[in-house]
């Protein structure tokens, strides 16, 4: 499955980058997610596999902060660039006279450096709070990865700064894209039904069906790890679920913007010789 999601990516970053009908703000933004979602699944996978083929199951303190760090840098980056693409389909949509004069390529590099800014600085923070803490004795984490909350649980200080900073990064840095996306697609909607050709609906709606299928399934199994962790056992509940939106989705996310994506699907056919799908 990580092999799968890897080269999937890979495939899709060398058909954006190789095909010049390919060079938009839309596809700019899909490279970069891709991109992304490439170091996303490695800061867990590969740990995961040398654990199950070593029987091993150590990380130090040192590796378990980093991949703690990238963990939260690359998720915090996914929720705000898909956040971004929701945009680019607002303006593309309602105002399309403008598309070209607003989503610049320097304006979409921008956009691309503020997120990583934000990411960054959000990312420092969480794991910065956690260097704050003591630590007794060697701990168990109820995870397959140093997930922070399961972390901060076994700290022997005062977790309250912990407790309050992931409070609020989740429901701002959480909250606030989701918002952008969902703001963005009701005014879409809006604009799509304000269309009396059937033909414009469709095309309106395919432009947007692949980026609404991968935030749909990234809320929801982040929705679910959220939802498993107030059930009981909610440690193997939430480690199953974390599963799904490390492993399964990023797996799925290639096939979904591949096979619901005809400018992709020409790309790819060009790239492997073979018909598509």
């Amino acid at each position: 499955m990580y092999l799968i999601t890897v080269f999937g990516y890979l495939l899709i970053i060398l058909a954006v980058s190789s095909d010049s009908h390919l060079h938009t703000p839309m596809y700019f933004f899909l490279a970069n997610l891709c991109f992304v979602d490439i170091c996303f699944t490695s800061t867990t996978d590969p740990k995961m596999l040398w654990n199950i083929q070593a029987q091993s199951k150590v990380i130090t303190y040192a590796g378990c902060l980093k991949q703690m760090y990238f963990f939260i840098l690359f998720a915090g980056f996914d929720e705000f660039l898909l956040a971004v693409m929701a945009y680019d389909r607002f303006v593309a949509i309602c105002h399309p006279l403008h598309y070209t004069v607003i989503m610049k390529t320097s304006y979409c590099v921008l956009l691309v450096l503020v997120v990583w800014v934000m990411s960054v600085l959000n990312s420092l923070l969480e794991s910065l709070t956690v260097l704050l803490l003591s630590f007794c004795t060697d701990g168990e984490i109820s995870h397959f990865f140093c997930e922070i909350n399961q972390v901060v649980q076994l700290a022997c200080s005062d977790t309250f700064l912990n407790d309050m900073v992931i409070y609020f990064a989740t429901v701002l840095l959480g909250g606030g894209p989701l918002a952008g996306i969902l703001f963005s697609y009701s005014k879409i909607v809006s604009s799509i039904c304000g269309t009396s050709s059937a033909q414009g609906k469709y095309k309106a709606f395919s432009t947007c069906a692949s980026h609404l299928s991968v935030v749909s399934l990234f809320y929801f199994t982040v929705l679910g790890v959220y939802l498993s962790s107030a059930a009981p056992q909610s440690s193997h509940s939430s480690a199953v679920a974390s599963v799904m939106y490390t492993v399964v989705t990023p797996m799925l996310n290639p096939f979904i913007y591949s096979l619901r994506n005809r400018d992709i699907k020409k790309a790819l056919k060009r790239i492997v010789g073979v018909p598509m799908m």
